[in-house]
């Protein structure tokens, strides 16, 4: 079964977090793919991984290029894994894939400050518990460390 990973986002926005992730997640020679529910957050966060730090970027795409089978990481609006990567990050509440036993990781990232998030996270741990998917319950302290909830 596929393992999926709950962050609740508390004390730092997306923008922060998900480049870390998509990081180890490279280290692991994991092409990760990049599920938004927006055009808006699509080109926002197209935008971000370049200049996240001044210091690095994360190589990437979107599944509108032409190249987009052989990227690293490619952002999508689609249940579709457009580059055969192993890790799948649903952002925005993009819901689960249907086929999810594609990955090794599925991690859903939500604010936990947004009510309908909250809900919507509630409902995708249910559906996870339900299929038989390893799942575990990360949150953020206050210093943005995460730890272990579930």
């Amino acid at each position: 079964m596929t393992e999926i990973l709950f962050y609740h986002l508390q004390h730092q926005p997306l923008e922060r977090v998900l480049p870390s992730l998509v990081e180890r997640s490279l280290e692991r020679q994991w092409r990760a793919a990049i599920q938004v529910a927006s055009e808006e957050r699509l080109q926002a966060l197209d935008d971000g991984l370049w200049t996240y730090s001044d210091d690095s970027f994360l190589p990437h795409g979107t599944d509108r290029d032409p190249d987009h089978a052989t990227q690293p990481v490619v952002l999508t609006l689609k249940d579709t894994n457009p580059n055969g990567a192993a890790i799948r990050f649903l952002v925005e509440g993009a819901p689960l894939p249907p086929n999810a036993e594609d990955y090794a990781r599925l991690c859903v990232l939500f604010d936990g400050t947004d009510q309908d998030a909250l809900m919507r996270a509630r409902e995708q741990w249910k559906e996870a518990k339900a299929a038989g998917h390893s799942i575990a319950y990360w949150q953020q302290d206050e210093d943005g460390r995460w730890q272990k909830k579930a």
